[in-house]
């Protein structure tokens, strides 16, 4: 087998054309993976980006026996926490790929989602009782589930080459030849753009990528601090100045994301705990900064997932609202779905098995967004004397269901 690289931009929280970070403490792992093998001259699949999603698909391609070569960009993997939530669709995905195990062994199960207006809350969403093995949500830093893919797929004989960058993709009736910005070239039979939203593969295979942005900045921490709801579960908090959400992380962390209508280039503690002071009074006292960053946020779906040779998968086919923690999961689940339609000869029906789900999970990750930093004062009350009206339905156990992806099989 031919060995791989690919380093893909992040996906969940990485649905973003604008991020600077600051690292305040030495708290994130290392993911280094330089490989300094000659580039092959041939493969079967040539996999661009190397992260979540194109890790998912090159472990496939291995346990399935298929050629491939993965390239990224960077000369190491990303160390920063990004996406910070497996939810159990995904978590069942890793089981086929024999991943889960360990990746569970180094995260922080947590079986409910709080809805809050400051510190009242409105809502329970309970994951402990999904039709699933998984009956929860798995809180790790990326970058720890990006390490477990590798690790796997080493121990299949894969690697990730690095730094490889495309600078461009052309494809002929025979094969595809992606030529590095070093002048070196791959010749493949596929090409698939794993490689973010701002994908060389979708944009030389000519694909839309239809959607917007949305107007506010978002905010990503991680932060040490005190927690009244505490580590037992994710708490969203509705503001009138917008969304809070707080979620464990292991090592006595908690990830804090919120929409600002202009976030600095690197929030520190003090803008941080100001945040969770407007919007949860009284619920947080931070202590330290691990990370900080700022972005922002589209939603877009590409016109299509495939044309011709050319593939793709993860956030060059989708981004959204981290609203959920859905993004890297459906990428996840995009790269096992072609890597199976490698596998078994089906890729004309990959397209009709994955664009559905981004279509649904971007439309119900705006439907979230927009309810939860409304500023409309009517539609505030409204949504807050409904919330907790519908605990007593079965909206709770569907909106679970939907979170947890597992109405995506």
């Amino acid at each position: 087998m031919n060995n791989m690289n690919n380093m893909n931009e992040a996906n969940d929280v990485s649905d973003k054309n604008d991020e600077k970070g600051v690292n305040d403490m030495n708290d994130v792992n290392d993911v280094n993976d330089v490989n300094t093998a000659a580039l092959p001259a041939r493969t079967e699949v040539a996999v661009v980006g190397a992260g979540p999603a194109g890790l998912a698909l090159a472990v496939t391609l291995a346990a399935a026996g298929i050629d491939f070569v993965v390239l990224d960009k960077l000369t190491e993997g990303a160390n920063t926490s990004r996406a910070a939530v497996v939810h159990a669709r995904t978590l069942e995905v890793l089981d086929e790929l024999g991943a889960s195990e360990e990746l569970i062994a180094r995260g922080i199960r947590v079986t409910r989602f709080g809805v809050r207006d400051g510190s009242r809350r409105l809502l329970t969403v309970p994951f402990d009782r999904l039709p699933t093995v998984h009956p929860y949500a798995l809180m790790v830093p990326q970058y720890e589930t990006e390490s477990v893919l590798l690790d796997r797929l080493r121990a299949l004989g894969g690697a990730v080459h690095r730094p490889y960058e495309v600078a461009s993709v052309v494809q002929d009736a025979d094969g595809v030849t992606l030529t590095m910005s070093t002048g070196e070239t791959l010749r493949a039979a596929y090409a698939v753009g794993a490689d973010g939203m701002h994908s060389t593969v979708r944009e030389a295979a000519g694909i839309g990528f239809t959607g917007s942005a949305y107007e506010e900045s978002f905010v990503l921490a991680d932060v040490v601090m005190d927690w009244a709801p505490g580590p037992a579960e994710v708490s969203l908090t509705f503001g009138a100045e917008g969304l809070a959400v707080v979620a464990p992380l292991p090592g006595g962390h908690y990830r804090v994301v919120a929409t600002v209508d202009d976030a600095p280039p690197a929030p520190d503690l003090a803008f941080v705990q100001r945040l969770l002071d407007e919007r949860g009074p009284g619920q947080a006292k931070v202590t330290g900064v691990a990370w900080s960053s700022r972005f922002r946020v589209h939603h877009r779906v590409a016109d299509h997932y495939r044309a011709g040779r050319l593939l793709l998968a993860g956030d060059a086919a989708h981004v959204h609202s981290p609203a959920g923690g859905q993004g890297m999961n459906t990428g996840i689940q995009d790269g096992y779905a072609l890597g199976r339609a490698f596998a078994t000869g089906r890729l004309d029906g990959y397209e009709a098995q994955r664009r559905p789900v981004a279509l649904r999970v971007v439309a119900f990750t705006h439907r979230m967004t927009r309810m939860a930093t409304t500023r409309n004062p009517v539609v505030r009350g409204a949504r807050n004397i409904a919330l907790p009206l519908l605990g007593h339905t079965a909206m709770p156990r569907k909106l679970a269901t939907e979170l947890a992806e597992l109405n995506y099989r």
